[in-house]
């Protein structure tokens, strides 16, 4: 018998068992309206973090956030900054109701993407609509939707039982979509009020509607931005033409330059640190159900990339150098016979484990500047940051809560995959506090975050509450010691 879900009606093999045997499931499962309504206020609020125009939709949404937190009875409710007090604040707040369990740093992220393009949205990004059993507007899968699955979980169990079962400590951030340039500060600033035994994100995505899976690696990323310039000024293009470098085409020559025919990175000492993958690796990945002229086919596009490499090893073992955005001259209506002056592109990177992000980035940047043609200059600059690969240790006790709680919803045992994204939090928090992070995400891949028409499925509240409290149950039965050995702060 096929037990894959309908993507639109989502797992439902365990619920109404739970429901009706456990009383903090059913009380959250009855409050579905409510949490509908709340995460409708919260996607009014513009949370663009990248820009300054939307300060206000921060503002918004920190309140909205905090009177939430304020209501469900949490403590020491605080924003926290790095020591130059700069940046966009994370928010904190905890309840350690429960002396002799784990306690949990529970983290999810407030901002979200630019809306544009504006013109492919069908409905306005700001505003959620609901249609055909999915919730329409921007930041409502990443990472809306599923931070207030997670704030209402915990909040079920504050109603029903007057407590958590386990000690949690909440860190909601507001620059994850910016590469969390902040979040280090943060951590090193406040290390003692965030100590914990393990990292739980709401952030992170599932990757498949149709297969229960857990995320346990991610990719690393970097990004800066480049501008190319020839002359002091635009000049005329009959006047000039052939006689003075046009910039466009340096940079489209020094993007092209990045990539041989292979797909392969040309920078020298980018792959520093990258392993090849195992035959273990590459057996475990192709036996991971993947249909790729289907999964192609959905987004109108075929296959491409490094050769010698599968999709999925492309995806989650190899590392990247991509172009977001290039521009210059001019773009408006009609034409205009001009040379530019100058040329501009946005560059990022996607790591691998192995591999250091600056040395990665570096690479790439000393590459650019020592192919520059003569008459032309290159300027980097706009750097995005950094973040390191990350995969959970495989034995971890909290990633073994993960699998029983999905195991416990769904029926099946979850298929461990990796993502081709970055959650810059899961490395940076690694490094600085020492401590692992399980991604438990109820957001689907699918689900056009960074895209016009983000959506997020309605079945994935139910889902997605069922297991969180599941997995709150599976996490106070672990002895605190068992985290010991993985702890490295």
């Amino acid at each position: 018998m096929d037990q894959r879900p309908d993507p639109e009606r989502g797992w439902r093999h365990n619920l109404k068992r739970d429901e009706m045997t456990d009383p903090v499931l059913a009380h959250a499962l009855d409050r579905q309206p409510q949490l509908i309504d709340a995460l409708k206020a919260l996607v009014a609020c513009p949370s663009v973090g990248a820009d300054p125009a939307m300060a206000q939709g921060m503002e918004d949404a920190r309140r909205i956030i905090e009177a939430r937190l304020d209501a469900m009875g949490f403590d020491s409710r605080q924003r926290l900054t790095p020591p130059d007090g700069s940046g966009q604040p994370a928010i904190y707040a905890e309840r350690l109701d429960a002396p002799g369990t784990p306690t949990i740093l529970v983290y999810a992220h407030y901002d979200v993407q630019p809306s544009d393009p504006l013109d492919k949205w069908e409905t306005p990004p700001f505003e959620a609509t609901e249609r055909d059993g999915r919730l329409y507007g921007r930041g409502i899968s990443d990472d809306k939707g599923p931070m207030m699955i997670a704030l209402d979980t915990l909040a079920a169990f504050v109603a029903v039982e007057g407590k958590l079962p386990i000690n949690v400590k909440l860190l909601i951030e507001g620059e994850e979509e910016t590469g969390s340039p902040s979040l280090p500060g943060i951590l090193e600033r406040h290390r003692d009020l965030l100590a914990a035994d393990a990292v739980l994100s709401a952030d992170g995505a599932r990757w498949r509607p149709d297969i229960v899976a857990l995320n346990v690696g991610s990719r690393g990323n970097a990004g800066f931005e480049v501008r190319v310039q020839t002359a002091a000024q635009d000049l005329h293009s009959g006047r000039f033409g052939g006689i003075v470098a046009n910039p466009l085409h340096v940079l489209s020559g020094l993007i092209a330059g990045l990539h041989d025919a292979q797909g392969h990175i040309t920078a020298p000492g980018f792959y520093d640190g990258v392993a090849e993958p195992t035959e273990a690796e590459r057996d475990e990945i192709a036996a991971i159900p993947y249909d790729e002229d289907t999964a192609f086919d959905a987004i109108g596009a075929v296959p491409h990339g490094e050769a010698g490499y599968s999709t999925l090893e492309r995806l989650w073992m190899r590392p990247t150098v991509d172009v977001n955005g290039m521009w210059g001259g001019y773009t408006g209506a009609g034409s205009k016979t001009v040379i530019p002056n100058e040329a501009f592109a946005k560059l990022t990177m996607r790591l691998v484990p192995g591999q250091d992000p600056e040395r990665a980035k570096q690479a790439v940047i000393t590459h650019l500047k020592a192919q520059v043609p003569p008459g032309a200059t290159v300027e980097i600059y706009a750097d995005r940051g950094q973040g390191g690969a990350y995969a959970v240790p495989k034995d971890h006790p909290l990633l073994a809560a993960a699998v029983a709680a999905l195991e416990h919803t769904t029926g099946q045992t979850p298929l461990k995959v990796r993502i081709g994204a970055s959650l810059p939090l899961t490395e940076i928090v690694s490094r600085i506090l020492g401590l692992d992070t399980v991604m438990f995400s109820f957001a689907l891949s699918d689900e056009n975050f960074h895209a016009p028409n983000e959506f997020f499925r309605l079945s994935s509240i139910s889902d997605g509450l069922a297991a969180w409290v599941r997995i709150m149950r599976q996490i106070a039965q672990i002895a605190p010691a068992a985290f010991k050995p993985y702890r490295r702060g």
